[in-house]
């Protein structure tokens, strides 16, 4: 892989288990990280052990996502949406390392999503039985297409299997994205706020379950 490189950004997906799949796809297809806004804990059920092949950055909120992947990253933020203007993935609308938001699995995008990226691509269906596909379905074939697009080298194959690289150290406690201590304060501080404010999980531990949904993934 020379010259480009991919990141996923998760925001408010409803499905926690989901960022294991992604996680999954994520590493299949080169993404360089795979960045939480929102909570640092994710679930990693679905990945296979490949979560511990791909890195892990955490932010607090969006904008704190954008200014890093467009100032240090010099990234374009693609928007993955059914969108007017959006243009076809399989035209590889893409010129230089790419990012990409993935929308809520029922609402899509929301307001303050579609306010970072820079474009966005849909996926064109051919049959009449669904309105969209499954964010993790989504993430792979987009995935798969930028790394088509940048030329990114196809991994060697042993048999009918792909071989898989030795499992890296692990990257801090399992299933929580590691965070810098102002970043864990920060977080302490919201979720206090949210437990004054009278927001509990069903289990009455002061988690709030409108951030799980309104901003389920929180900078490093």
């Amino acid at each position: 892989m020379v010259g480009f490189e991919s990141y996923v950004v998760v925001h408010n997906i409803a499905k926690r288990h989901n960022v294991g799949t992604l996680a999954r796809s994520a590493t299949a297809f080169g993404v360089t990280e795979l960045i939480l806004v929102g909570r640092r804990d994710f679930n990693a059920f679905g990945s296979h052990g490949s979560a511990s092949h791909v890195r892990f950055r955490h932010f607090h909120s969006l904008i704190e996502a954008r200014n890093y992947l467009k100032d240090e990253k010099d990234c374009d933020i693609c928007g993955v949406e059914i969108a007017d203007g959006a243009s076809a993935v399989n035209e590889h609308p893409f010129k230089r390392s790419t990012a990409f938001l993935l929308g809520n699995e029922g609402s899509g995008l929301s307001a303050k999503e579609y306010e970072i990226c820079d474009f966005f691509v849909y996926i064109p269906q051919y049959g009449c039985g669904t309105a969209s596909l499954n964010v993790t379905v989504a993430a792979s074939i987009v995935l798969h297409h930028f790394g088509v697009w940048g030329g990114f080298s196809e991994r060697v194959r042993d048999g009918s299997k792909f071989i898989v690289a030795d499992r890296p150290l692990r990257q801090g406690k399992r299933n929580i994205c590691a965070g810098t201590e102002e970043s864990i304060v920060e977080e302490r501080k919201l979720r206090k706020e949210s437990a004054e404010n009278g927001f509990f999980d069903e289990d009455g531990n002061g988690n709030s379950s409108s951030e799980l949904l309104n901003g389920l993934f929180l900078n490093e």
